[in-house]
């Protein structure tokens, strides 16, 4: 039996039906083809599944569609202005900050949700935000420095 939600996805609304057990990320990927967020570890370890809801980083793969009922959820794809990458984006690339790019997503979500909450934070502060977020290829150190970046206003 499904249930229907209406659920704002990067600024535009959608209305689907769903089954109960349906997670987040798999809403996103196959009933919306928005599949720059990842499916990892599937039990909120690896981050990769990072999105906004309501403004707020979650793990997509941990939070049912239905739980999504009315709220506003940002991906990665809704993170652009047109052809203009986000600030954290930009700060990735210019930085660095990813090798095979399969965490990028959900280090950009997370690390932008952290700069929302704290505007200048430290390299701990950076560091501990991004305890939940797991990345096989580098050793952090040019995500700290893109995270930095973005937020000394970029370039």
């Amino acid at each position: 039996m499904g249930h229907k939600i209406r659920v704002e996805v990067n600024g535009r609304v959608v209305e689907r039906e769903v089954e109960a057990h349906t997670l987040l990320v798999h809403f996103l990927r196959e009933d919306l083809a928005l599949t720059g967020t990842n499916v990892g570890c599937e039990t909120s370890l690896c981050g990769s599944c990072t999105v906004w809801m309501d403004g707020e980083a979650v793990k997509s793969c941990t939070q049912l569609a239905v739980q999504a009922d009315g709220t506003t959820v940002t991906t990665i794809e809704g993170m652009r202005t047109g052809d203009e990458m986000h600030p954290m984006q930009q700060a990735f690339w210019e930085e660095h900050g990813l090798q095979c790019g399969y965490c990028t997503p959900g280090m950009i979500m997370a690390t932008s949700a952290l700069l929302k909450h704290n505007s200048n934070p430290s390299e701990g502060e950076i560091r501990e935000a991004l305890k939940g977020n797991v990345c096989r290829c580098t050793g952090y150190h040019n995500i700290v420095k893109a995270v930095q970046r973005a937020a000394q206003g970029g370039s």
